[in-house]
């Protein structure tokens, strides 16, 4: 059938909850590290969606919206019937950006007036009613997200917080629309074009506002959101839940867990990791700062400690250590050491003959798969809402399984119950 949907993704872990989302309801989904080069990809043939994964999310706009260029001209000439423009749940981005600008650049290149944004994935806590944004049952600025260090979230407020982006005018479609389904959707979409409403954030409080919103914004050339729109979509072309669309190569070899998230969630996964008893190894930025080898003596513990695996390598700490680091070193400097020095561990456990690998944070995943020289997952089996495992070949041929799992998703023993999983696939 070749290329359905083509998705664009600001941070990597976000690319595989999108992705992830579109192989439970039938769709066959590979994920591209970056803009292919040379135009192609030899393992998206038999791909009904393809999702590219960009670092953008904090990056200085005219760099996100170059690589959102690339990636959107990538996709058109794959032949992709409507563009996705994917970010975070919780709408991370600064009054200046990324999300509001780059949508515009993409409006603007495929020559439309209109799309939609909604973050909302309720499988996952996220809602939006009325047009303010809900992480489980506090408002979006009540969350752990008003604290993180590089894009602190305090406005609630979507219509708010994505004018505040634009230079064109948003509006709302609220959920008594949505309740009375996709025609009434089309009616009120209409009715904002005609206002001269170039975006309307969407409320979805449940799975089924998203699959009538994906029924009514079904001829739209151009759709924001987060993963959760994508459970909407692929009925559109006719597809419908299937195993077969999450079927991986079988797993081998060592497992381990790098990271390097500091969301609330993923601190909860590292205290029952270590509440277990598991080995793992604590990154702290301060020593690296200093010039010590933090990457060999994490390497040289797991070393002692892969056979009795999963291993753990970490540097996640409640976000009062994070300012506390940041404040010696700067939020871009910790976070570019602490980044390099994940890469380098999760390329020295691959050495080592880790086959299993889970990543928890969106940068942390990012580094790590290029640093390993991936560059294309298939998308499997879900663990959790949002995270999947994929498959990827590394440059001698072997087969990695891994795991690229935003900081805010996964449940307490998600570190454990992600290799439970693999090994019943």
């Amino acid at each position: 059938m070749g290329i359905r949907l083509g998705a664009i993704a600001d941070d990597f872990t976000g690319a595989t909850d999108l992705a992830n989302n579109l192989v439970r309801a039938g769709m066959r989904v590979v994920q591209l590290i970056d803009v292919p080069e040379g135009g192609g990809y030899d393992a998206t043939g038999d791909a009904d969606a393809v999702v590219i994964a960009l670092k953008s999310r904090t990056v200085p706009v005219a760099e996100a919206i170059d690589a959102s260029l690339r990636a959107l001209t990538w996709l058109r000439g794959a032949g992709a019937e409507q563009i996705y423009f994917k970010y975070c749940s919780t709408f991370d981005s600064t009054p200046a950006g990324n999300i509001g600008p780059v949508t515009e650049a993409l409006m603007d290149a495929l020559g439309t007036d209109f799309t939609v944004a909604t973050p909302a994935f309720p499988d996952n806590g996220r809602t939006v009613f009325k047009g303010y944004l809900f992480v489980g049952d506090v408002l979006l600025s009540e969350s752990g997200m008003r604290d993180h260090p590089l894009t602190p979230m305090t406005d609630s407020n979507l219509v708010d917080v994505l004018g505040a982006q634009t230079t064109r005018p948003v509006g709302l479609v609220d959920h008594t629309v949505l309740a009375a389904g996709a025609e009434a959707v089309r009616d009120r979409i209409a009715e904002l074009r005609f206002q001269g409403v170039a975006f309307a954030v969407v409320d979805a409080v449940s799975n089924d506002d998203l699959v009538r919103l994906g029924e009514a914004v079904s001829e739209l050339p151009l759709v924001t959101a987060g993963s959760g729109l994508a459970i909407g979509l692929p009925a559109n072309w006719g597809f419908e839940p299937s195993s077969a669309a999450a079927e991986l190569p079988v797993a081998g070899g060592q497992r381990a867990i790098v990271s390097g998230s500091v969301s609330a969630a993923t601190n909860g996964q590292v205290r029952a990791f270590l509440d277990s008893g598991r080995p793992a190894f604590s990154v702290d930025p301060l020593r690296i700062a200093d010039g010590q080898d933090v990457a060999a003596e994490a390497l040289a513990f797991a070393d002692a400690h892969l056979a009795d695996g999963p291993v753990l390598v970490y540097s996640t700490e409640a976000p009062d250590a994070v300012r506390g680091v940041q404040s010696r070193l700067g939020a871009a400097e910790a976070g570019e050491l602490v980044e390099r020095t994940l890469a380098e561990v999760a390329r020295g456990l691959v050495a080592r003959g880790v086959r299993q690998l889970v990543i928890a944070g969106g940068e942390t995943s990012g580094a790590v798969v290029r640093a390993l020289g991936i560059t294309g997952l298939r998308i499997g089996p879900q663990i959790d809402p949002g995270v999947p495992w994929c498959a990827a070949a590394l440059p001698d041929g072997e087969t990695l399984h891994l795991t690229l799992k935003s900081g805010n998703f996964g449940g307490p023993d998600f570190f454990c119950a992600a290799f439970t999983l693999l090994g019943k696939s």
